[in-house]
């Protein structure tokens, strides 16, 4: 019953003061807010650059030729064709953990279909590519063993080549040049969207390897190799496996550096989720200056407070309130601010994400988790700081604040 009592008393003293409570709160507010707001952008950042990982495949390892120095000169991945095509036989051959393997050649190009033409990407592949990339066609047929063994003039085009190409024609059966080669398509590619790089992935015309290596490169050599690992359990042990295989077909023994470089998904998950934390955190710090600021705020308010109630403070206590209920009442006041203060942050902090995303396009992720733990440290917030003040009015000896003018 006298907590109660308490806490109708400082409610009754907050009301008294409305305009100085809501500046007081302001503080909290913002800080609640500005936290909210740029933990969901670094939430929805993560979970975008987690899809953009997920949408190069399951289990996926990627080999990169490079890392050679060429006169002097040293050359980082992909610089250098040091990959074969016998390199990807062997690994699907050799290396037991794996199930799918892609020839991965790459090269810039200008297509060509009546009169209208367009830069885009030349992929040559082989024919567990989609199937490693978890990439449906939208329509038409992939190439086939056939087409690479001949290196048939066939193609599997992107959604943005066939708009820029076709616009809302069906690509099936039309005729492209590809450099000055004509290539006849054969399926057109679901849309995916941009890579971690922010490149449009739905740019692309594929093509067998040989196709492109012969036909239009002149070269036998590959920039790279993509290969499906049959268990992400085993992930770091296929790609050991893989180091020693082509190390030992390039002759590199010892010391000497590899002329290639090969990665996982998941490494390249870690990196990139990585920096999307720092980022998180960095924004949340950031953010949260803020907060620390609006606890100051209550604390040197409930310090005036203290003082300029402190003959009240004085009758209260000769009447017989003890330390501990006028300890109460104000950190009780300190409380009832940061709560309510918290309350309205999170609400506008809420409506700062959507709003985010609606009028600049940054993807936001919201959570129950991230809303409760600011309103819990919004809580702790008004304890911590109000602790001081509260204390110190409970300590005050009746006499002396009974003079008090």
């Amino acid at each position: 019953m006298k907590t109660l009592a308490t806490t109708r008393i400082a409610l009754r003293a907050l009301r008294r003061n409305k305009l100085r409570s809501l500046l007081t709160m302001l503080g909290i507010i913002i800080g609640v807010a500005a936290v909210i707001t740029t933990v969901s952008i670094g939430a929805g950042a993560k979970a975008q650059v987690q899809a953009r990982i997920d949408s190069l495949g399951r289990n996926v390892i990627l080999i990169f030729s490079g890392s050679v120095t060429l006169g002097g000169a040293r050359g980082g991945q992909g610089t250098a064709g040091t990959l074969t095509l016998e390199d990807a036989a062997a690994i699907r051959r050799e290396v037991p953990g794996v199930v799918l393997v892609s020839p991965d050649q790459r090269a810039p190009v200008q297509v060509i279909s009546g009169n209208q033409n367009w830069s885009t990407m030349a992929m040559g592949e082989g024919t567990d590519y989609l199937e490693i990339r978890q990439w449906p066609l939208a329509r038409g047929a992939m190439f086939t063993d056939q087409d690479i063994r001949a290196a048939n003039k066939v193609a599997v085009v992107g959604k943005t080549v066939t708009r820029q190409l076709f616009g809302n024609l069906n690509p099936l059966r039309q005729t492209i040049r590809v450099g000055n080669v004509p290539f006849v398509v054969i399926g057109e590619l679901t849309a995916k969207g941009n890579n971690l790089r922010g490149e449009d992935q739905d740019d692309v015309v594929l093509m067998p390897h040989s196709s492109l290596m012969r036909r239009i490169q002149g070269t036998t050599n590959l920039r790279g190799i993509i290969a499906q690992a049959r268990d992400a359990d085993r992930l770091g042990e296929v790609q050991q496996q893989m180091t020693a295989l082509l190390r030992q077909r390039h002759r590199i023994t010892g010391t000497k550096e590899d002329d290639f470089t090969v990665r996982t998904q998941q490494e390249i998950a870690q990196t990139a989720s990585e920096t999307s934390r720092i980022m998180t955190v960095l924004l949340g710090a950031i953010a949260s200056v803020s907060l620390l600021v609006g606890g100051i705020g209550i604390m040197n308010i409930m310090l005036v407070s203290v003082t300029e109630r402190t003959r009240e403070i004085g009758i209260r206590m000769a009447v017989g309130a003890k330390g501990r209920a006028i300890l109460l009442q104000f950190l009780l006041e300190a409380m009832t601010l940061s709560i309510i203060g918290g309350a309205i942050g999170i609400v506008l902090g809420l409506a700062g994400s959507r709003l985010v995303a609606a009028k600049l396009g940054w993807p936001t992720l919201t959570s129950f988790t991230s809303g409760v733990v600011a309103f819990l440290f919004s809580a702790a917030v008004g304890i911590f700081f109000g602790f001081y003040p509260a204390r110190k009015a409970s300590r005050m000896d009746p006499i002396e604040a009974l003079r008090y003018e």
